[in-house]
């Protein structure tokens, strides 16, 4: 049985921890927060390359779990760009995957 999570709840609680830690103040927040995301799949892409034994110098030094891991990285990191973007981040993001899942699965 898996383990519920307010999502948005926890995202609202990241943003907040976030900006009681700041390294930077003002817009520049933003901006690195975004930038973050550049990091974080940079790690995915190298722990498919771990996983897979791509790099023949290193041979196999990660695991699919630790690509999940990543992934997981990735969506929390745009979530909490997003929130800090805007506060209407929840509604921002439903409406956006409504006109994806719209566009791709039609409009049953």
């Amino acid at each position: 049985m898996s383990e519920h999570v307010d999502l948005w709840g926890s995202v609202e609680e990241l943003c907040g921890w976030l900006n009681a830690n700041r390294a930077v103040d003002g817009p520049d927040e933003v901006l690195l927060r975004i930038l973050k995301l550049s990091e974080e799949v940079g790690e995915v892409a190298q722990a498919v390359v771990g996983a897979t034994g791509r790099n023949p110098r290193k041979g196999v030094t990660h695991t699919w779990d630790d690509v999940s891991a990543e992934l997981c990285d990735v969506a929390v990191t745009a979530l909490v760009a997003l929130r800090t973007l805007t506060p209407d981040a929840p509604e921002v993001f439903a409406r956006h995957l409504r006109r994806i899942c719209e566009r791709s699965l039609g409009g049953g």
